[in-house]
C-alpha cells in the first residue's frame, strides 16, 4: 500500500461517512424512521442493500477457500439457498410487508398467544441480536484482518501479531460505530448502494489482472487440467468424489435451504422488505437481490480462485488467496481502489448487521419489556446505545476466530432445524408457540453438543447438518402435537391481517375471508424462478469455462423458467 493507495482509501472513507452522517437527521425522529426508514425506502435501494448484506469482505475470501478446497461444486454450500431466496419473492415478501411489523420477532406475538409468545419474542430477539450476531460480525472482522495481513498493512507501521489484531479490531469498531449508530436504515441502505457498486468493480478488477497474467480466460481450463486440477471444474459432484462428498451435496440442496433460521426471509432481509412502500415493492426488492446474488456477482470470485490454484500452489491458508492475488497483480492506485472496495463490502454488511441487531434489542426487548412508554427520541438513542453494545461484543469475539469457512458453517448450524416451523407458521394454522420454542431451543442445544464433542464435530458437514435437522424437526413436531393449538381469537386476528394461503380452512370458515395469495401457484413460480436463476448462473460459468453441453442444458432450464414466469405474471392480479 503506497501513498496513492491510502489517498484512494481516505477519499472513499470520507465520502461514505459524510453520506451516513448527513442522513442521520432522517433517523432521529422515531424508531420507525431509525430502523425501517419510515417505510419509504425505494425497492431498488432495498434490493441492492439486501445484496450488499451478503457481500462482505469475507465473501470473496470464503468463496476462494471453498473453490480451492472443493472445486466449483463446493459453491452449492451457498447456491443451495437459492430455493429459500426465490421463495422469499413469491411466498413471503408480500406477507411480511402486509404484516406491518418492525422486526420479524414482533410477528411472534401476532401469530401466537399466551405469555409464552412474549418469552419467545424476547429470548429469540436477544439471542440473535447479540451472541449470534456478534459471531457473524466478528467473522467479517476476521476477514478484514486477513486482508490487512496479506497486504502487509500493519507490518508497514511496525505492528505485528496480537498488536496488529488489536488495532484492526479497534479501528473497524470505531468506523462501524460512527457509520451505523447515527445514520439509521436510510443511511445504511444509501451507502450500501454505492458500496455494492464499488465492491463489484473491485472483484472485476482483480480477476481481469489475474487473467491477463496467465494468458487469458481461454487457456484457464487447459492449464488447470495440466496441473491435475481438472476435477475442480466440475459443477456437480460425482459418486465417490474426493472434493465434495455426494451426501454433503444432497444435504445442501435438499435440507439446508428449508432447515436454516432464515428460511422465510428472516432478520435483515425482513427489515428491508417491511421498509418499502408497498407489497409489490417488497417483491421487486427480493427479485433484484436474487439477480445480483446469483447472476452478477459470483463468477469473478470463482475465476480468481481457479487462477490462484495455478499461481499460488500449496497455499496453506486458502482463504488468503484473494488478497494475495490483489497484492501480486494490482499496481499502485488500483490496489487502493480494490482495498477500498473490500472496505465497502465490509462496512455495508456490518453496518446492516449492527442496525438490525439493535432493532431487536430495542423493539423486542427494551421497549417490549423494560420501557413500553419510552418516547420515540429516547428509543432512537437506545438504538444507538444498542449499536455500541453489539459492536463491542463482536470486537471481543473477533479475537478468537481463525477460519472464515468454519465460522460460516457454525452460523448455519446455529438455528438449523427451525426453518420448517418458520415457513409453516404462515401456511398452517396448527403450528403453535411451543413448536417454535422447541425448535429454537433444540437447534441451539443440538448445535452446542455437536460442536462440543470432537467425534461429532469431525463428521462431514452434510452429515452433521442432516442429523441436526432431523433431530430438531422430530422434537418440534412431537411438542406441537402434545400441546394445544393457538386460540381461535389469536388465529383469526393473524389470518385477517396477513391473509396467507395454505391450510387455514377452519380459520377461513370463521372469518369468511379468502386468502390474498394462492399457495400452489406461488410454489410453481418458485420452481420456475429457481430454474431461471440457476440456469443463467450455471450457463454463464459453463460458457466462461467452455463446457458447452452444460451451457445448452442450463439455457433450456433458464428459458423454461423465464417463459413460465412471464406467462404466470399475466395471470396474477395485484
Amino acid at each position: 500500500m503506497r501513498t496513492i493507495d491510502w489517498a484512494v482509501v481516505a477519499v472513499y472513507m470520507s465520502a461514505t461517512l459524510a453520506i451516513g452522517l448527513w442522513l442521520a437527521r432522517r433517523a432521529s425522529r422515531s424508531l420507525e424512521d431509525f430502523f425501517v426508514g419510515g417505510r419509504t425506502i425505494p425497492w431498488w435501494l432495498a434490493g441492492a442493500s439486501m445484496a450488499a448484506i451478503t457481500f462482505s469482505v469475507d465473501t470473496p475470501l470464503y468463496v476462494s477457500g471453498l473453490v480451492i478446497g472443493r472445486g466449483i461444486a463446493g459453491n452449492w454450500e451457498w447456491w443451495s439457498f437459492v430455493v429459500a431466496h426465490v421463495s422469499m419473492i413469491y411466498l413471503f415478501a408480500r406477507l411480511w410487508r402486509r404484516a406491518g411489523i418492525l422486526t420479524d420477532y414482533e410477528l411472534t406475538e401476532l401469530r401466537y398467544g399466551r405469555k409464552a409468545a412474549a418469552v419467545l419474542r424476547g429470548t429469540g430477539a436477544f439471542l440473535f441480536a447479540l451472541p449470534i450476531n456478534a459471531i457473524s460480525i466478528a467473522y467479517g472482522m476476521l476477514a478484514m484482518r486477513k486482508v490487512a495481513d496479506a497486504l502487509g498493512i500493519w507490518s508497514q507501521l511496525g505492528l505485528e501479531g496480537d498488536m496488529a489484531r488489536v488495532w484492526t479490531v479497534v479501528l473497524i469498531a470505531a468506523v462501524v460505530l460512527l457509520y451505523a449508530a447515527f445514520s439509521g436504515l436510510w443511511g445504511v441502505v444509501t451507502t450500501d448502494f454505492f458500496q455494492l457498486t464499488l465492491a463489484l468493480i473491485g472483484a472485476i478488477v482483480v480477476v481481469t489482472y489475474a487473467l491477463h497474467d496467465i494468458g487469458g480466460l481461454a487457456v484457464l481450463p487447459a492449464k488447470l487440467a495440466a496441473a491435475g486440477k481438472s476435477d475442480h471444474l466440475a459443477f456437480f459432484p460425482s459418486v465417490g468424489s474426493a472434493l465434495l462428498p455426494l451426501p454433503t451435496f444432497l444435504a445442501y440442496v435438499s435440507i439446508q435451504w428449508w432447515a436454516y433460521k432464515g428460511a422465510d426471509g428472516g432478520g435483515q432481509f425482513v427489515q428491508r422488505l417491511v421498509s418499502v412502500p408497498s407489497e409489490r415493492d417488497a417483491e421487486r426488492a427480493a427479485w433484484l437481490f436474487n439477480i445480483i446474488n446469483y447472476v452478477i456477482r459470483c463468477w469473478p470470485w470463482i475465476l480468481t480462485a481457479l487462477i490462484a490454484m495455478l499461481v499460488l500452489p500449496g497455499l496453506s491458508d486458502r482463504e488468503m488467496a484473494y488478497p494475495l492475488l490483489m497484492k501480486r497483480y494490482l499496481p499502485a492506485g488500483m490496489l487502493g481502489l480494490v482495498f477500498a472496495s473490500l472496505l465497502a463490502a465490509f462496512m455495508s454488511s456490518v453496518s446492516a448487521q449492527v442496525n438490525w441487531g439493535a432493532s431487536y434489542l430495542v423493539n423486542d426487548v427494551y421497549r417490549r419489556f423494560v420501557a413500553p412508554r419510552a418516547s420515540e427520541r429516547s428509543l432512537v438513542w437506545a438504538g444507538r446505545f444498542a449499536s455500541l453494545i453489539i459492536t463491542a461484543a463482536a470486537s471481543f469475539v473477533a479475537f478468537n476466530l481463525h477460519s472464515i469457512g468454519e465460522t460460516f458453517r457454525l452460523l448455519i448450524a446455529l438455528g438449523t432445524g427451525t426453518g420448517a416451523v418458520l415457513i409453516l407458521r404462515w401456511f398452517w394454522w396448527r403450528i403453535n408457540v411451543w413448536a417454535e420454542i422447541a425448535a429454537l431451543v433444540g437447534s441451539v442445544l443440538v448445535a452446542a453438543v455437536i460442536y462440543a464433542v470432537p467425534s461429532l464435530r469431525a463428521l462431514e458437514f452434510g452429515v452433521r447438518e442432516t442429523a441436526m435437522a432431523a433431530i430438531v424437526t422430530a422434537l418440534w413436531l412431537t411438542v406441537m402435537w402434545l400441546t394445544p393449538p393457538e386460540s381461535d381469537e389469536t388465529l383469526d386476528a393473524f389470518y385477517t391481517r396477513a391473509r396467507p394461503g395454505g391450510a387455514w380452512g377452519p380459520v377461513r370458515a370463521r372469518t369468511g375471508l379468502a386468502p390474498r395469495q394462492h399457495l400452489a401457484s406461488d410454489v410453481r413460480r418458485v420452481v420456475a424462478g429457481v430454474a431461471a436463476l440457476l440456469g443463467v448462473n450455471i450457463g454463464i460459468g459453463a460458457a466462461l469455462l467452455q463446457q458447452w453441453a452444460l451451457v445448452a442444458a442450463a439455457a433450456v432450464a433458464a428459458t423454461c423458467g423465464v417463459i413460465f414466469l412471464l406467462r404466470a405474471r399475466r395471470l396474477v392480479t395485484d
